[in-house]
């Protein structure tokens, strides 16, 4: 099992990772009778898109010996109706002033984000817009 999550009422869950004990709450959205206090539950798999490009770019930056410390993911979340759903995802990656890379590193970056799992995980119906800074 990887996660627990209990209902708390108002429309607010809690979840654990079992793994660590790490604590998400999510409310439903005030857009959607909710308070807004938290993450929603589609911030959040918004939010793991960002996550994931960002770790996957991490590991192929490593490999490379290059350090993407302060790398910075915006990340923009367009919902729709009928069904409700996500439409839209934009994701906004700034690359520090300081990274020194080439444009072969730079194109081995971006692919590796294009390819982590969450991203291959959406349906193909939910546009991804990717925007790649480097400074």
């Amino acid at each position: 099992m990887t996660s627990q999550i209990i209902y708390e009422g108002n429309l607010r869950t809690v979840a654990t990772h079992l793994q660590s004990g790490t604590v998400i709450e999510t409310d439903a959205p005030t857009d959607n009778q909710g308070k807004g206090e938290r993450f929603s539950p589609t911030d959040l798999v918004a939010t793991a898109l960002g996550n994931c490009m960002l770790t996957i770019m991490g590991i192929k930056a490593r490999d490379m010996q290059i350090d993407l410390e302060g790398t910075q993911v915006d990340i923009t979340k367009n919902m729709v109706a009928n069904p409700r759903r996500i439409g839209e995802i934009k994701v906004v990656i700034n690359f520090p002033k300081s990274l020194e890379t080439d444009e072969k590193q730079r194109a081995i970056i971006e692919r590796a984000a294009m390819t982590c799992p969450v991203f291959e995980s959406l349906h193909p119906d939910l546009k991804k817009d990717v925007e790649f800074k480097w400074s």
